[in-house]
């Protein structure tokens, strides 16, 4: 039975050193299966109603899960979060403008759009410290400036969206959208951060049981996202030459932002583990809040394509920052 448990961690940790993220098999899996066996009639009622309870869930465990009081007392070192959120909330959306001028034979508008939304949203909090860590970077200022991040995104993002999106996707915000913000993102994480306190020892204490509750919505998320998406079609609408340019948009624009951190921190004058830190934390964009966020912000029948982009920029951004920190690491560990 020893062996039997230790099975699923030995491979989950073998993923991990070659920069694939086990998760993300998890989300393969289930955009096949909706793709196989949509949810159709009654049952398609059931999941919406359910994956609008996954979204509030969400967002209210990352209320009670961040720490506003860590990202305040983070704010002295100003500079090295200016030029992180500069990066999360200014170039990336620049870039996300500029993969827009691709032709429409490279990038389609449902894929464009997907890339320009993926480009507004906040960092990731867990593996932006995570390798800040295994890269011997500074690890409590990447505690801080992802947090500060995460807590800027829930309005940011939206607000970039209405305002970009609005231009050149012909979507914009409405009255009832704005209303499912509040309800669904907004109060949520409010009442999670009121309950911080009472709730944060327990979540601290069954991580576990936290973890398969945000994985699991996420997963029913994007199972809603693609039954609908099969049920109108998404497949027949982009090619295996379309999908290997986007790899290579996401690829570039990871690229980019890399060299634009590692270069300007330079300039600044940063020590090495504030570069390493404004490197992984300015690079990264969160699949978790930026997959909720789409069911909300996009008709139900797009959002499949629409988040295409965010599910590769994401294995992308893993493996590349994988084995970044994997060799930083070993420069500091045998200099």
């Amino acid at each position: 039975m020893r062996h039997l448990r230790a099975a699923p961690a030995a491979a989950n940790r073998a993923l991990h050193r070659i920069g694939i993220d086990a998760f993300l098999l998890l989300l393969l899996g289930t955009v096949g299966l909706a793709t196989l066996f949509p949810a159709t009639g009654a049952a398609a009622g059931v999941v919406s109603g359910a994956v609008n309870v996954a979204v509030g869930l969400l967002f209210f465990l990352y209320g009670a899960r961040l720490s506003p009081q860590e990202a305040l007392a983070g704010a002295r070192n100003w500079r090295l979060h200016l030029l992180i959120i500069g990066c999360t909330y200014v170039l990336f959306p620049l870039l996300g403008e500029a993969s827009r001028l691709l032709p429409e034979s490279v990038l389609p508008p449902s894929l464009a759009t997907g890339v320009l939304f993926l480009t507004l949203l906040s960092s990731t909090v867990q593996s932006s410290i995570a390798f800040t860590s295994m890269a011997h970077g500074n690890v409590a200022a990447a505690i801080c400036a992802a947090t500060f991040s995460s807590l800027l995104g829930i309005v940011l993002t939206p607000l970039l969206a209405a305002w970009l999106l609005s231009q050149g996707a012909g979507i914009r915000l409405s009255g009832g959208q704005i209303l499912d913000i509040v309800l669904q993102l907004l109060m949520p994480f409010a009442l999670g951060q009121l309950l911080r306190r009472r709730v944060g020892p327990w979540m601290r204490r069954n991580r576990a049981v936290t973890l398969v509750v945000d994985r699991g919505a996420i997963l029913l998320i994007v199972y809603s996202a693609f039954s609908e998406g099969a049920r109108e079609g998404i497949w027949g609408r982009v090619t295996a030459g379309q999908l290997l340019w986007l790899a290579a948009v996401c690829l570039t624009m990871l690229g980019l932002v890399l060299v634009f951190t590692g270069t300007v921190a330079r300039r600044l004058g940063f020590d090495r583990a504030d570069r390493i830190t404004v490197q992984f934390c300015g690079s990264k964009k969160s699949l978790a809040n930026g997959i909720p966020l789409a069911t909300i912000l996009f008709p139900a029948a797009s959002v499949g394509l629409l988040v295409l982009p965010l599910m590769l920029f994401h294995q992308i951004q893993l493996m590349v920052c994988t084995v970044l920190a994997q060799r930083w690491g070993r420069a500091v560990a045998q200099p």
